[in-house]
């Protein structure tokens, strides 16, 4: 059985610096809170109050919708890859690290990353997250919350039909994972396997050679898939 993590707090001055306000704006933010459905506090230390990240995060995502959705974003080559700053200003937010924000705290909400570049050195080794220009314009258009425009409305894909009885050793992605365990979507599978459920494929069994995506073998997804249909 999975435990069930913790939800991560953090008070005035963390959510300030993240949303690029000053700790007094966020204590402004909450004494209206009547009015504008700030979240409450869920603890408290010393004289500190504490919020749920998450929640917290969220409410200043769901706020910045309206604006959000009158945003159009700078022409660019569908094909560019922008790291994660260069994301959330291109999608219109003005905090920088909104996309880092939603790729830690809310997993499954925002698309993988095109590319990773593995980075650094073997001592201080980091990562680079890397999205193509045409994923954040889909996801724009998909995104929760964005609400009806005018024009068609875009979807997310179906996932493929997958073969159970393929050969077992063949390197499968996300998308195919996802539909050989029954999600309705990669990001269902995604947010799924963030939150622990699916311990058999947390460690992948390659990397894809472009963009360094993961990979599992058939035989190991459909063993994950047996073990989560038991309950397990």
């Amino acid at each position: 059985m999975t435990s069930r993590r913790e939800p991560r707090l953090a008070d005035a001055a963390e959510i300030a610096a993240e949303q690029n306000l000053s700790p007094a704006r966020i204590s402004m933010l909450y004494g209206e809170r009547a009015e504008n459905g700030f979240p409450e506090v869920a603890d408290m230390r010393g004289r500190a109050r504490l919020w749920n990240h998450a929640e917290v995060t969220e409410w200043f995502a769901s706020r910045s919708q309206a604006r959000l959705r009158e945003h159009t974003p700078p022409s660019r080559n569908p094909e560019d890859l922008l790291n994660a700053a260069e994301a959330s200003r291109f999608l219109g937010y003005k905090n920088p690290n909104q996309v880092n924000t939603y790729v830690r705290d809310h997993p499954g909400y925002f698309p993988e990353p095109d590319v990773v570049e593995e980075l650094g050195t073997s001592a201080n080794p980091y990562r680079r997250q890397l999205w193509r220009v045409q994923t954040l314009l889909d996801w724009m258009a998909t995104r929760p919350g964005r609400g009806k425009r005018a024009g068609a409305k875009r979807t997310a894909p179906p996932l493929p039909d997958v073969p159970v009885d393929g050969d077992p050793d063949e390197l499968l992605g996300a998308t195919q994972a996802a539909a050989l365990l029954g999600f309705k979507s990669v990001n269902s599978f995604s947010s799924s396997l963030s939150q622990g459920n699916l311990p058999l494929l947390d460690t992948p069994d390659a990397l894809s050679e472009k963009g360094g995506r993961r990979r599992w073998t058939r035989r190991r997804i459909l063993e994950q898939a047996a073990q989560r249909s038991s309950g397990r």
